[in-house]
């Protein structure tokens, strides 16, 4: 089992875990609410489970005849930092500016499997312009299909389509698992304003581009999002906000790779020493303004954890481009189709923890 990361892992791990243990409790978090979800669960049906085969070695009998079968013990590490062998948590970057998450498109949608056992955490970017069956709000002027973006917009409560479990996060969770068997055991959603404040209350990021970024507006429709040339950049929450943003410079695949820096750089600030003893009084600042059914417990487990994952074991991955294939839909609007099959094939997978066994995107330095 490879925990060894730079520096000192498990002395920061205990001391994030302790810095997040007390701000949570510092918040209130004492006795039953210490493990209670701090926003609405996703209320999926129960999966059923499926029997898997037992690995065996063939053993010859004493005698030279019949040859049996003896299963083979397969040791499987304990989890870390008192956590479950594995979690899939969805992640939304709302669109809304609002302090409310009543209406919003899903700007970034991402799906991390986490592994306290080896550990490991893959993260998955999912377009918000597939096309997909939206289930659960047919009754509402007939809507059955949409981008992936508006699950999440039909399924928050300022709408009113959808009476279901979890609102927007759990119509968007329903979606992936009818759509593409992406079942998920969590969420959590951070909409712009307060990733503004995020990013600005740890001090502003840190990152380098290998070439010029430009976001400056290409007609009277396009916002301007500025020009970031090569080279090192400091970024408050605003200009963070916008270099993620950027989308007709390039394509949206391009964007998502933005977006990975982005998450990055915030990764190591927040794990940075200077940030370290600072992380009680940004629990308490954004505790109301991020919606997860996480609860603080299994918060302190993934802080405790995070710097415990090797450089090569964070591993970012999107969809191969050669599955999505762009359209318009009746509306004109344009789109992403794939292949429902190959899609479930890649999904698998990446629930095993088979895919991505190395990133095909930068992963975080």
């Amino acid at each position: 089992m490879r925990i060894a990361v730079r520096g000192r892992p498990l002395l920061l791990a205990a001391a994030v875990g302790g810095v997040f243990l007390l701000s949570v409790f510092a918040a209130g978090a004492i006795g039953d609410r210490f493990t209670a979800p701090l926003g609405p669960g996703l209320g999926l049906p129960t999966p059923t489970p499926v029997a898997l085969a037992a690995s065996v070695g063939v053993t010859a009998s004493p005698s030279g005849g019949a040859i049996s079968a003896t299963p083979l013990a397969t040791a499987e590490p304990a989890p870390l930092c008192g956590g479950p062998p594995t979690m899939v948590v969805l992640g939304i970057g709302a669109d809304s500016r609002a302090d409310n998450y009543l209406y919003g498109l899903a700007d970034a949608i991402r799906v991390a499997r986490v592994d306290f056992r080896v550990p490991a955490v893959s993260v998955l970017t999912l377009p918000r312009d597939l096309w997909v069956e939206i289930p659960g709000i047919s009754d509402h002027y007939g809507i059955t299909h949409g981008k992936l973006n508006q699950a999440y917009l039909y399924g928050n409560p300022g709408l009113g389509y959808y009476d279901g479990p979890g609102a927007g996060p759990g119509l968007l969770a329903r979606t992936l698992d009818h759509n593409f068997g992406l079942r998920v055991d969590h969420y959590g959603a951070i909409n712009m304003r307060t990733f503004v404040r995020l990013v600005d209350a740890v001090g502003g990021i840190d990152l380098t581009l290998d070439q010029p970024v430009d976001g400056r507006p290409v007609d009277d429709k396009t916002e301007d999002m500025g020009y970031f040339p090569a080279g090192p950049h400091h970024m408050d929450g605003e200009t963070a906000l916008r270099f993620s943003r950027i989308r007709k410079a390039d394509n949206a695949f391009r964007r998502d790779d933005r977006q990975t820096q982005v998450l990055c750089a915030l990764k190591d600030k927040l794990l940075s020493p200077a940030v370290i003893p600072q992380i009680p009084e940004i629990v308490a600042a954004f505790r109301d303004s991020i919606l997860t059914d996480l609860s603080p417990a299994q918060l302190a487990s993934l802080a405790c954890l995070g710097p415990l994952v090797a450089p090569e074991n964070l591993r970012f991955a999107s969809i191969p481009e050669e599955l999505l294939v762009g359209t318009r839909n009746a509306e004109g609007s344009f789109v992403l189709e794939t292949d429902p099959q190959a899609m479930r094939a890649l999904v698998a997978d990446f629930l095993a923890g088979a895919w991505p066994s190395e990133p095909n995107q930068p992963s975080c330095p």
